[in-house]
């Protein structure tokens, strides 16, 4: 059991390092592509991965190396715009709710319990709906809030022994607030906006893969492997390297945030 403490730190410090690293890849995208993006190769169609093109090409012809660090670039972006969102729409007011009078705390608890029980999905899709594909970013972010809410709400426990005693004592509400938000959300923010940021990717990534999301010439990752569902049987490659890069840019999200067994991103 004493291993455990252990593993986790450095599972997240593994995490926050491969984010480290993936935002260095995309501020350098530009410089490691081997090609602008949307470029194509006349005769470079579907192309298996070789020395001149190591992720291949694709039906275009276009360089999957290019179009995957283009795509990643953008993926990560928008879902860092959502992850901001979603972190102070979301986690903020949680932390805040908290230490409002009981019965207005927990009947906010109880509203963003039940919005945070909706698939994200499905509200980022009704959101971009009802306004535009272009604000996919806030509809994303705003489906995740009720999910960090509640991880912030839960996490600042109106009922913690510090917050009882410090009423009993006569401590003004507004001095316990400020002591939470200066401390307990400061703490846990980095948790909250490393879970936000991977539930937001996740959403992104897939309202784009069932088209809803970003449109061509767009590049995102979610868009580019759906684009590759045509020729992925003979050309596995098209789909493969972008939705490795997804599964990368999640995973070490998700490790940044800590793995709690039983939790949702």
């Amino acid at each position: 059991m004493s291993d455990t403490p252990v593993l986790g730190t450095v599972l997240r410090a593994a995490g926050w390092a491969g984010l480290g690293l993936i935002a260095v890849t995309v501020s350098l995208s530009d410089f490691l592509a081997r090609a602008p993006a949307g470029s194509t190769q006349s005769g470079a169609m579907l192309h298996a991965p070789c020395d001149a093109h190591p992720f291949g090409t694709d039906l275009l012809g276009r360089d999957m190396l290019s179009e995957t660090l283009h795509g990643l670039s953008q993926t990560a972006f928008h879902a860092l715009l959502g992850a901001a969102v979603a972190v102070l729409c979301g986690g903020l007011f949680g932390a805040v709710a908290a230490r409002l009078p009981r019965p207005v705390a927990l009947t906010l608890r109880g509203v963003f319990g039940i919005f945070a029980a909706v698939p994200a999905l499905l509200l980022t899709i009704l959101a971009i709906g009802l306004s535009a594909r272009f604000y996919a970013p806030l509809a994303a972010g705003l489906a995740a809030a009720p999910l960090a809410f509640v991880r912030a709400f839960d996490h600042v426990d109106i009922d913690s022994t510090h917050a009882e005693y410090a009423r009993a004592t006569g401590i003004p509400a507004l001095t316990l607030l400020k002591r939470d938000l200066t401390f307990e959300f400061r703490r846990m923010l980095g948790s909250v906006a490393a879970r936000a940021l991977a539930a937001v990717t996740i959403i992104l990534s897939t309202a784009s893969f069932l088209g809803f999301g970003a449109e061509p010439p767009a590049r995102d990752l979610g868009l580019m492997i759906a684009a590759g569902k045509a020729s992925y049987l003979t050309a596995w490659w098209t789909a493969a390297f972008p939705a490795l890069a997804l599964i990368l840019l999640i995973l070490c999200a998700r490790l940044a945030a800590g793995l709690d067994e039983g939790e949702r991103p």
